[in-house]
């Protein structure tokens, strides 16, 4: 596969050939410190502007500013931290990621709102609990999902009404077991059959009147035994025959649902 180093052209991001003899850098290309088509921050492969200030992080510093975004990105990433307040407000998004990752917690808690939802799902792996609590709002399903899958059990007592069947999921997987009970009305079968799943099999008996049979079939697998007779006479054939077959051997736990 052929790589950005193998490409037998140096263009600008404007399209322009590279012209190392006008550039501000000869000094360097004299020392071996940048390369035509290889290191150089003037090329437009993100590779050889990345090599560059890898080979002369000392210079990312003035180019937090460039006019070509990559550059300011690529930058960010080597530039000293006092100038990477100022690059939390730049028009591209991957220039404000690259500082937010940087920076101190303090610092990054404005982007919980900013306009991208790919700078907010990465956001939330730089928080923790009480930083991340204004997302659960969010109004993207997924930096709310990302946010269900990250902060603390406890605190997810106020995702469990989420719009999005998807995020109530990770909810009852994560929820401590005590709180479980408040979804076993849940409007997803998804939802509840992860809740059946979790629950203490003597408050499984919640459950044992749900309309969706694989639902019916966890708890029939896993109920308290003297409370597997519920399902003895269910609609669903699985159900019946794992219910039964809990019955007569005096309530062992079956735990594969068939397909």
């Amino acid at each position: 596969m052929m790589t950005e180093d193998d490409i037998d052209e140096a263009k600008t991001w404007l399209g322009e050939d590279v012209d190392c003899s006008s550039c501000a850098h000869q000094d360097l290309l004299a020392q071996g410190k940048c390369s035509l088509r290889r290191a150089c921050v003037n090329d437009r492969y993100a590779r050889r502007i990345d090599r560059f200030f890898n080979w002369n992080p000392a210079l990312a510093n003035s180019y937090v500013r460039h006019d070509h975004f990559e550059v300011r990105a690529i930058a960010a990433k080597h530039a000293d931290v006092f100038v990477l307040p100022a690059l939390l407000n730049d028009p591209e998004e991957t220039v404000r990621w690259n500082a937010a990752r940087r920076l101190p917690k303090t610092k990054i808690l404005p982007l919980r709102k900013d306009p991208h939802r790919e700078v907010r799902i990465r956001i939330v792996s730089l928080l923790e609990d009480a930083d991340l609590s204004p997302m659960m709002a969010d109004e993207d399903y997924y930096v709310r999902l990302v946010v269900a899958r990250r902060i603390a059990p406890p605190l997810l007592s106020r995702m469990v009404d989420d719009p999005e069947a998807e995020v109530r999921r990770v909810v009852a997987q994560r929820l401590p077991g005590e709180w479980l009970l408040c979804m076993v009305n849940d409007r997803s079968p998804q939802v509840r059959l992860e809740v059946a799943q979790r629950l203490a099999p003597d408050l499984l008996s919640a459950l044992v009147a749900d309309p969706d049979w694989r639902v019916r079939y966890e708890v029939a697998s896993r109920i308290a035994p003297t409370q597997v007779s519920q399902l003895v006479d269910d609609d669903d054939d699985f159900v019946r025959e794992v219910a039964r077959s809990r019955a007569k051997a005096g309530g062992e736990l079956l735990r594969e649902m068939p397909l």
